[in-house]
């Protein structure tokens, strides 16, 4: 028999495949001859074929006090949930509808809704403007200028 490369040995043993376990013939570095006539490149294949007890059992367990902690964190978690849930659903924004002389309303933006909010003389002007324009904002706003009591009539007089 010739000498064989140390490329081209195998050891056999559980953790590889079942080419391990066959007789091998001295080849070029990079092939392989098995015996049978079956040609294999050398790479031995790897296969984990005894698991461990955690792997069979499902995971870790917990202990009485793991489960305890658990269930805390997770109610913790699902109370803050319902609690911003419940929040977002009954809490108003901070101006509130136009009213008593104080224009407010939304506007479309790229970075989300523009808060648009007028009081007192800002508001007279701004409704006054809004009447005198016919661009976007204005024809939004001219609705919630009446809703606060500053009609067209209102704001041209004075």
């Amino acid at each position: 028999m010739r000498a064989r490369s140390v490329a081209s040995r195998a050891i056999a043993d559980a953790n590889t495949s079942a080419l391990g376990c066959a007789r091998w013939h001295a080849l070029p570095s990079h092939e392989t001859r098995i015996e049978g006539g079956t040609s294999y490149n050398g790479a031995i294949m790897y296969s984990k074929t005894n698991l461990g007890a955690d792997q069979l059992s499902g995971g870790i367990k917990l202990s009485r006090r793991g489960k305890l902690i658990v269930a805390a964190v997770v109610g913790a978690l699902l109370a803050t949930l319902i609690g911003f849930l419940v929040w977002s659903a009954v809490g108003g924004d901070a101006y509130g509808a136009s009213a008593n002389g104080c224009v407010n309303f939304t506007i479309a933006n790229s970075m989300g809704g523009l808060p648009i909010h007028h009081c007192g003389a800002d508001a007279k002007a701004f409704c006054k403007d809004s009447f005198a324009k016919s661009d976007a904002i204005s024809l939004l706003a001219r609705p919630q200028c009446v809703l606060a009591g500053l009609t067209e009539a209102k704001v041209s007089a004075g």
